[in-house]
This record gives structure tokens, C-alpha cells and sequence, in this order.
């Protein structure tokens, strides 16, 4: 794939990554590849910026300067069109954004050259129906949250089916949805497993749950999910992606299913997947 166009985004009141943009658009312009940038970095290198959804529309790659989460908001806005993102971490290693600062030159170089494999990530298509109504719609590339958002924890019943089938009533605090991707974020932390990026699959993981016998389950990226959520008192809230979500109340219906719309991340081969497992997590080590 020719590149001739990219995209600039960055997580906003770091000094650091306005630096890096600023850095980017010399190295782009020093080799005749135009350059587009979200209003942030716009500011930061002094040109006309344009809203992240219209990055995807006209980028051939979008490189983000920041670390997961600004790379989540990017994928959010991007939306179905494959164009490829290249995360650059400003702080420590992500699991997403997985190139640092000091290696971005060498990562846009083999880009450019089209020497670096662009790997699709599976994401989960939410639909929230309420009294039998479609209400709203997401697309999560980490994870969708059903969990109670009030001062005072509450248990919520959530029943679960797959394929027209009952998995069973979790009793919990809450309930995640996870991609492989959205694997070592949350889920990981409520007690879920570790799934590489290309496992056909996703993972429920319930968060606290009242029983012992409720553990974490993968089922195929095959399957369709449906969540029917009880409250049983306390403030019920979906959280996708960390970063939006709804209110939810008695009887709101969740379906959740493998999205048609996957998104693509530019893998540089700098280190393999467990080395970031390593370095991150100490993953392995005594």
C-alpha cells in the first residue's frame, strides 16, 4: 500500500507529544509525504487541523502520539474504514501502542517502504435495546463494562445466553466483554486470561462474582451474546472502551457479537508479542 498521506493525532496538554508532532511533520515533509493533523496537533506543529474522523477518511496511515487510550479514541473515530494506525507510547510500553519516541523514525521508515504487516483486531459490536427498541449502538475494540456505578456496590444479575442459549445468571459486581485485544485491560485485572491478538475468540469475565463456581469464560468469535441486565439497587452504567457508555436500567437487553469492522494496527516488528507481555506485566518472572 502506497503511503502519501498521513494523519497525525495526539493525546492533548502533553508537551511531549506535541514535541514528537512536531518532529513527525519535519520528517514527513523532509520526504514530500503530506501530512494531515487533528486539531491538537495542529496547534502544536502551527497548521490547519481537521477533526480525527476526517483523518480517516483521507489518511492512508494515522500515526497516533500518545499511549492506549488516545489510540482507542482514534480507532472510536475512525469508525469502518481499514485504514491503518501506528501507535507511538510517550511513556512506558503499551500494549497497543507499542513503538516508542526514540523508535518512531525507524518504524515510519519501513512503513513507508510498506515493509511492516498490518494485523486486524477483532472488535465487538454493542446494541443496547430497551423495552424491545433499539436505544444505541457501539463498536468496542477492548472491552464492553456492565457494572454498578454507585458509591455503595450493589450485586447486579446478569442474564447471559450465546446462541439462544443460557450460559447462566451471573451474580456479580459487573460483568466484562472482552476482545483479545481488550485481554490484558480490565478483564485481566478482574481474574480474566491472557488471549494473543489472533485468537478467534472473546472472554467473559464477571467482576466479583458471589460465587466461587462463576469463572471467566471463552467463547468463539462465532457466538452471539445476550446480556439481560437486573439491578438489584444501585446505578447500573455500560462503559465501552472505557471512554463511553449509558446508563442502563431493569430489563435493558444487551447483544453483543463479533463487528464486521475490525480495526487495522501498523505492527512494527521490533519486539514480539510476549517480550511485551515480559515487559510489561513481568510476566514469567519470580
Amino acid at each position: 500500500m502506497a503511503i502519501r498521506t498521513v494523519g497525525v493525532a495526539i493525546k492533548p496538554g502533553v508537551p511531549r507529544a506535541a514535541a514528537a508532532a512536531r518532529d513527525l511533520a519535519k520528517w514527513l515533509e523532509q520526504r514530500g509525504v503530506a501530512a494531515l493533523f487533528d486539531p491538537d496537533a495542529a496547534a502544536a506543529v502551527g497548521e490547519a487541523g481537521c477533526a480525527r474522523s476526517a483523518l480517516a477518511r483521507r489518511a492512508d496511515l494515522i500515526v497516533v502520539l500518545g499511549g492506549d487510550g488516545t489510540l482507542l479514541a482514534v480507532a472510536r473515530a475512525v469508525e469502518e474504514r481499514p485504514v491503518p494506525i501506528l501507535g507511538i507510547n510517550l511513556g512506558t510500553l503499551g500494549f497497543l501502542a507499542e513503538v516508542s519516541v526514540d523508535e518512531m523514525e525507524r518504524a515510519l521508515e519501513r512503513a513507508v517502504a510498506g515493509e511492516l504487516r498490518v494485523e486486524e483486531r477483532m472488535r465487538l459490536d454493542v446494541d443496547l435495546e430497551r423495552g424491545g427498541r433499539a436505544l444505541t449502538s457501539y463498536r468496542a475494540l477492548n472491552d464492553a463494562v456492565v457494572t454498578n456505578r454507585g458509591a455503595l456496590a450493589r450485586i447486579i444479575d446478569l442474564e447471559t445466553s450465546a446462541d439462544g442459549q443460557p450460559v447462566t445468571t451471573y451474580h456479580a459486581d459487573g460483568l466484562i466483554v472482552s476482545t483479545p485485544t481488550g485481554s490484558t485491560a480490565y478483564s485481566l485485572s478482574a481474574g480474566g486470561p491472557i488471549l494473543l491478538p489472533g485468537v478467534r475468540s472473546f472472554v467473559l469475565t464477571p467482576i466479583c462474582p458471589h460465587t466461587l463456581s462463576q469463572r471467566p469464560i471463552v467463547l468463539p468469535d462465532a457466538a452471539r451474546l445476550e446480556v439481560v441486565v437486573h439491578p438489584l439497587g444501585g446505578e447500573v452504567q455500560l462503559t465501552v472502551d472505557g471512554q463511553e457508555g449509558e446508563p442502563l436500567e431493569e430489563g435493558d437487553r444487551l447483544r453483543v457479537q463479533r463487528s464486521a469492522h475490525p480495526t487495522h494496527l501498523l505492527v512494527a516488528p521490533l519486539r514480539s508479542r510476549f517480550e511485551v507481555l515480559r515487559n510489561k506485566l513481568r510476566w514469567g518472572e519470580r
